[in-house]
């Protein structure tokens, strides 16, 4: 019987995680490093990138990759999972995390170009990755997708219907690609509630103030750690095709 530290070990493995650079996903890549974990950091902008990867060498000591990668443009989804394999050999976990959300006043004032936008980077771009990336893991020994979705693709509210939408989809591809790759590959959802990190920033005040949570507060990123390292190890070697909360125990959204 393994023990806990065993189960949960991710020395040895390749994990790569898209919007890396930024609020939920920094703590992503460093909690995955902490475990053992070489990393591909992705996104948009190649500077932050190139910074959360010196961090994850100089304090944990292990292998990081920095990556350029706008997860909308298909292209740029095969560069990425091409420029992982060549520079690390293999992929054993991949964390579909970018996602973006703008703001708008009213619903008759989101404009097609904002729409195609969310959805773009929230459905369009983890549905290539995840197809991509799972196609070479069940070709190799198997791996772990994790998609990182939100509990309000269960409980939308105006504010955010385009993102909430597309994220709603999110979760029938996790399902759906864990149909599709099993046995040799698992893929969950985890469904993040209210987490204080720069995006959340930008929300209403009221939004911010009204947890509506039995926990009644905002979380830190490095609370969602857990819940992705349980899926990415052995600890979830039974789980596939499951979605997820980490909220607070949300009930309802303002």
């Amino acid at each position: 019987m393994p023990t806990p530290a065993e189960l949960f070990n991710l020395t040895g493995k390749v994990a790569v995680v898209t919007g890396g650079s930024r609020g939920l996903g920094v703590a992503i890549v460093h909690g995955l490093a902490a475990a053992g974990a070489d990393v591909v950091v992705a996104s948009r902008k190649l500077d932050n990138c190139k910074k959360v990867a010196a961090d994850v060498e100089e304090n944990y000591g292990r292998r990081a990759l920095a990556v350029s990668c706008h997860v909308a443009h298909w292209d740029q989804c095969d560069a990425l999972v091409e420029t992982s394999y060549d520079h690390f050999g293999k992929v054993d976990v991949f964390v579909s995390n970018a996602g973006m959300s703008p703001l708008y006043p009213d619903l008759a004032s989101v404009t097609e170009e904002l729409y195609d936008k969310v959805h773009g980077v929230n459905l369009k771009g983890p549905f290539r990755l995840g197809a991509l990336f799972g196609t070479r893991m069940y070709e190799g020994d198997g791996g772990s997708i994790i998609n990182v979705g939100t509990v309000g693709s269960l409980m939308p509210s105006w504010r955010e219907l385009p993102y909430t939408c597309a994220k709603a989809g999110l979760n029938a591809l996790t399902v759906g690609l864990a149909d599709a790759f099993a046995p040799k590959v698992r893929v969950n959802a985890i469904l993040p509630g209210a987490f204080d990190t720069d995006a959340s920033k930008h929300w209403p005040s009221e939004q911010r103030n009204n947890i509506s949570a039995p926990l009644a507060r905002m979380a830190d990123p490095e609370e969602f750690v857990g819940a992705v390292l349980y899926f990415a190890s052995n600890a979830s070697s039974y789980a596939t095709g499951a979605i997820l909360r980490v909220d607070g125990g949300v009930t309802r959204r303002v």
